[in-house]
């Protein structure tokens, strides 16, 4: 089995837990993709970047300033697992995993990420920010593609070969715009995938709260890691536990 998750825009690169400094990192895979776009991102100024992102200026000058800093040797670098600090990793909680958890998920667990394609947990990565419609130029002819249409065609056999590599079961666990770094119809029909859809109970009433089908999406991993059951009936007996919450978990299968 191997899951997917989503990248988060919050990063957090304080000190390291002890957990953390005997996690073994490892190279991305897409490193020196990553690279090549950290090198056009480096060039763009705060007010651009601003634009392109769609953020403050307070927040595109940190980011420029990550990315002036990317190629720098005392640039801190985390384990990705460790680096995000969105709501699904604060439910994941990964200081709080055992070696073993840890050691499964290195080898279980993809985070899709629109400056690194596709990381393993313990991806050694820097900080940065980036969104799926940034434009930049990267195809054949020059002309400027989406970070969607850019990962595309790399990612999309990489995820199959490794799903098949495994059971053949991916247990989709990523946000519904990260299909969009994918064939995800290929995906679909050249493995099982396992999606789960998170609502919230009310009365006779289901309905989406995002932020908590997020945090249910991370508690869905942690249970993974923790249990590490195997095939497409993997999530059948996990429960979102969200205390004052009631949840109820609808599994897709394709």
């Amino acid at each position: 089995m191997q899951i997917l998750i989503s990248c988060s825009k919050t990063m957090q690169f304080g000190q390291c837990g002890p957990e953390e400094k005997e996690y073994v990192q490892t190279v991305p895979r897409f490193l020196n993709e990553a690279n090549e776009m950290a090198q056009q991102l480096m060039q763009l100024t705060p007010e651009h970047m601003a634009k392109l992102l769609k953020v403050s200026h307070p927040i595109a000058a940190t980011v420029c300033l990550n990315y002036q800093h990317f190629f720098d040797t005392e640039n801190p670098k985390r384990a990705a697992l460790f680096a995000y600090d969105g709501v699904v990793f604060k439910q994941i909680a990964p200081e709080t995993l055992d070696a073993d958890a840890l050691d499964y998920a290195s080898k279980h667990l993809f985070i899709t990420s629109f400056l690194y394609g596709l990381l393993r947990s313990g991806d050694a990565i820097s900080p940065y920010r980036l969104e799926g419609t940034v434009a930049l130029p990267g195809s054949a002819n020059g002309d400027a593609q989406s970070r969607f249409d850019f990962w595309k065609p790399l990612l999309t056999d990489f995820l199959i070969e490794s799903v098949k590599a495994d059971d053949g079961v991916l247990v989709n666990l990523a946000s519904a715009e990260m299909k969009r770094l994918f064939d995800w119809k290929r995906v679909c029909r050249e493995t099982t995938v396992v999606t789960p859809d998170f609502k919230v109970v009310e009365g006779e009433r289901e309905k989406n709260v995002t932020i908590y089908a997020k945090m249910s999406r991370g508690l869905a991993v942690r249970h993974l890691l923790l249990q590490r059951p195997s095939g497409a009936e993997a999530l059948n007996d996990f429960q979102p536990d969200i205390p004052g919450v009631a949840m109820v978990m609808h599994l897709q299968r394709s």
